[in-house]
């Protein structure tokens, strides 16, 4: 029996707990491996020793030439779980390796082991240079990261009541982030108790996480997370990028994505995570190729790996605080909280827009308590066969409505006008009509909010606007889509032209620009360029937001080949 507790034949049990293990796992042959030789360098491990460690940066991916390594997960508890053993002709790595982001579990060499290690960089050039074979290490990469997630398997241990507003909102970032991570009830798991009985934690410091080297942090926020589990990054020194794309949003993704896979450095930023608005849509089904819908999650998770591919550096989560335009070393500076300034020769604003907030008293003491901007499977857990309430008429309303619909006991869709044609899909309306728990009620709108001693959403008030009619329910989960605002505050002082609305203006709309030729999407900031919802006049769409993402790429190519001729 190995050092795990497994026999050294239970490969196949090991095996059969994988979603698709023959593409989760696949073996390379000699014929592939001399292909990738010139990718990488030969390293060897002697038994025992660790080829990566959870929580510490991965070194890239291993190609086992000789001997087997074991897979094994290790949480904060001191927890250790066999994964898989690993022979000659596999390789060791998963998304993470892309970034060289913190491993999310331990490689030990079990007997002498002879490897090709491929850096990061090298990876990535060879999933370019190597279509077809790179398509089968990148769908493994992709496959090893949902079973990680699928299982509960690396990333921090959170400790805490299930419905608590801290666990929930940890809960939310790191799945929107699409990191492993595993719930612990204190009510029902003995480790869970006996880190309690040791911490003693009062109500507010809910929920514990437990990071990877045994660190436990009380109810952080997420950049405290971030930065426990290797996550945070920020500017690396003084580099000057091409491009900085401010916002991870679909807009954002897609000009990361063209931008680098044409060979431009690109940085890109966001104070969350990435997928903006979209990444936390339930399911889009009128988006261009996906004819039976796709989660907004999936998709922009899908533009996400793809950025890393090319080499973007993606940093998540970090704010845009300030843009400093006035280029004193021929470089766009943007001040970024708890970090060095990040450096570029041209910006793209991608920031997207901010959820509205309604005036409702008390409503700030209720977020994260009962009252979400979003719908994702975290809250959708809270809602089984509960009565919720939701309001709003766009298609982010509809998507959330439809998807909670499957979840709660009712859904009640509060409207401030009087029907959805001029604001929704008229497939979401259909599928509305068609669902018996929704239930419609238009020209209303909520007028109080009430919670409990623990200041936990209980009960919403509302009234008709054509009539004096009040009325109330017992509600403990309540749904904002109301619109939003746009992110532009941090281009306050750099000139850029903003709308009455706040969106940033560009092309021929701008004042600035009137009498010289200048592209559609650059705003009066010459090299500022704006794309997605933050930009005045889009038609606020995931597609819109992608094809704008991806045109803009043309017009850098521009700036930055005439702002590199020499002046005559």
């Amino acid at each position: 029996m190995g050092q795990n507790g497994r026999q050294p034949n239970d490969g196949e049990a090991l095996m059969s707990r994988f979603i698709r293990p023959e593409q989760t796992f696949p073996t390379l042959t000699p014929a592939e491996i001399e292909r990738i030789r010139h990718f990488g360098e030969v390293r060897s491990y002697a038994d025992g020793e660790f080829l990566f460690e959870t929580g510490k940066p991965g070194p890239g991916m291993f190609v086992v030439l000789k001997g087997h390594v074991a897979i094994t997960q290790r949480d904060g508890l001191g927890h250790v779980t066999p994964v898989i053993d690993q022979g000659p002709g596999q390789f060791l790595a998963e998304l993470s390796q892309l970034s060289g982001q913190p491993a999310l579990v331990d490689g030990r060499a079990e007997g002498d082991v002879e490897t090709l290690l491929l850096p990061p960089e090298r990876l990535r050039a060879l999933l370019v240079a190597e279509a077809e074979l790179g398509e089968r290490i990148m769908r493994a990469l992709i496959l090893r990261r949902v079973n990680l997630i699928q299982d509960g398997m690396g990333g921090p241990v959170l400790i805490g009541p299930s419905n608590s507003a801290g666990v929930v909102r940890l809960q939310g970032f790191l799945t929107r982030n699409g990191l492993p991570h595993h719930l612990l009830d204190p009510a029902r798991d003995r480790d869970a108790a006996e880190v309690i009985a040791r911490y003693s934690p009062k109500p507010e410091d809910w929920p514990l996480v437990v990071a990877a080297n045994g660190a436990v942090l009380r109810n952080p926020n997420e950049t405290e997370l971030a930065r426990a589990i290797g996550m945070i990054g920020g500017a690396k020194d003084d580099r000057i990028y091409d491009v900085a794309v401010v916002g991870c949003g679909p807009a954002g993704l897609a000009t990361a994505v063209y931008a680098a896979s044409e060979g431009l450095s690109v940085a890109v930023l966001d104070t969350r995570a990435f997928g903006g608005q979209a990444g936390a849509s339930a399911r889009i089904e009128n988006y261009l190729g996906f004819p039976t819908g796709i989660s907004g999650q999936a998709l922009t998770a899908r533009a996400f790996t793809q950025a890393q591919k090319f080499g973007a550096d993606i940093m998540i989560p970090v704010t845009a605080n300030s843009l400093d335009c006035t280029r004193k070393d021929g470089a766009f500076a943007v001040a970024l909280d708890g970090s060095n300034p990040l450096r570029s020769r041209s910006i793209v604003v991608a920031s997207g827009a901010r959820y509205r907030r309604p005036e409702i008293d008390n409503l700030d003491k209720f977020e994260g308590r009962g009252v979400w901007y979003w719908a994702s499977p975290v809250e959708a857990k809270l809602c089984a066969g509960e009565e919720v309430a939701l309001v709003g008429a766009g298609n982010s309303a509809g998507q959330a409505a439809v998807f909670l619909s499957g979840h709660a006991k009712k859904v009640l869709m509060i409207i401030r006008g009087g029907g959805l044609g001029a604001s929704m899909s008229r497939y979401l309306i259909e599928r509305i009509e068609a669902t018996p728990n929704i239930e419609l009620m238009f020209n209303t709108e909520i007028t109080a909010l009430e919670g409990d001693e623990a200041a936990l959403l209980r009960r919403i008030r509302w009234k008709s606007r054509l009539s004096d009619d009040e009325d109330s329910a017992d509600i403990r989960n309540l749904f904002l889509f109301v619109g939003a605002d746009p992110a532009t505050s941090w281009l306050d002082g750099c000139g850029v032209t903003l709308d009455r609305g706040g969106f940033v203006v560009t092309g021929a709309q701008s004042e600035q620009n009137q009498g010289r030729l200048v592209a559609p999407l650059e705003t009066s900031v010459p090299g500022v360029y704006a794309v997605g919802d933050v930009r005045s006049g889009s038609v606020k769409r995931v597609g819109g937001a992608i094809g704008e993402g991806a045109q803009v790429v043309a017009s850098l190519h521009g700036y930055l080949g005439d702002a590199a001729k020499p002046a005559l």
